[in-house]
């Protein structure tokens, strides 16, 4: 248990179930201060209260929040909250993901589902978040990605896949996307492949998982500042392994925050 998290604030996107509840909790029993992130306040309640209940956390440690991933006004103004009740925050988790749908979904937004919830919203998210992650130096952005990312390509002319849709192509291309935005210049961040875990994305890679709380672990390491990191870098679990060439691209990172911006409606 690291002593280095103790007194920390630490925002866990998907933090009611998987690798982001089992990093929520990992993290408070540190001492962390923890926003838990769910998709609706009865859910982010509901995971604060299990925490209490069956890991002991201090529920001083706990500050459930809400947005719907799948709407942008939603995670606009939960950062607008965050920002203004936690004007300092030492590490972000982006860690909500979801498989893509077997059919062809775009959001009242008007982009494909997996392509919002797993990289436009965690874009978003992190872009208003810049002034708190950046007001003391050591602040850092934890994208939880995975080695599907190797397998996918940004369709730059057809990002929402409106003329080729598979399921598999649209998630790899989400994770592609944000293991890209980790080499972003303006937050320092990293993407972490926690291995196969238990989780609700399990059905996408066909084998047998490890307990969530193994994959958390690789997380947490990662927000303590404890454990040194390079901005854009990529881990396989706690390995520091090269990622898709694309990732570490210059040009497509700018090519990705132009395409996300025009997406996202972002103005801030």
């Amino acid at each position: 248990m690291s002593t280095t998290l103790s007194g920390r604030t630490v925002l866990v996107t998907g933090a009611t179930s998987g690798i982001g509840f089992e990093s929520a909790r990992t993290l408070a029993e540190s001492g962390a201060r923890v926003l838990l992130h769910g998709r609706t306040h009865e859910e982010a309640r509901a995971a604060a209260d299990r925490l209490i209940a069956t890991a002991g956390i201090d529920g001083a440690l706990l500050h459930p929040l809400a947005a719907d991933f799948s709407r942008l006004e939603e995670v606009e103004a939960m950062a607008h909250a965050v920002v203004r009740s936690h004007p300092l925050l030492h590490a972000l988790v982006n860690n909500a993901a979801m498989a893509a749908p077997e059919r062809h979904t775009l959001t009242g937004d008007g982009n494909e589902i997996a392509f919002q919830v797993n990289f436009l919203a965690h874009y978003l998210l992190t872009n208003l978040l810049e002034p708190a992650l950046t007001s003391d130096p050591g602040g850092r952005v934890v994208n939880v990605s995975s080695s599907l990312h190797r397998t996918g390509a940004i369709q730059w002319n057809d990002p929402q896949r409106m003329r080729r849709y598979a399921r598999l192509a649209a998630y790899a291309q989400s994770q592609l996307a944000l293991t890209v935005f980790a080499a972003d210049p303006r937050v320092t961040a990293v993407s972490v492949d926690p291995g196969i875990c238990e989780t609700g994305l399990l059905a996408l890679y066909g084998h047998e998982g490890a307990p969530a709380a193994e994959g958390a672990a690789h997380v947490v390491r990662l927000c303590d500042p404890a454990t040194e990191i390079v901005n854009g870098a990529y881990y396989d679990r706690s390995e520091r392994v090269a990622p898709a060439p694309a990732a570490t691209e210059d040009r497509t990172v700018k090519r990705l925050n132009k395409l996300a911006d025009l997406l996202v409606g972002h103005t801030a």
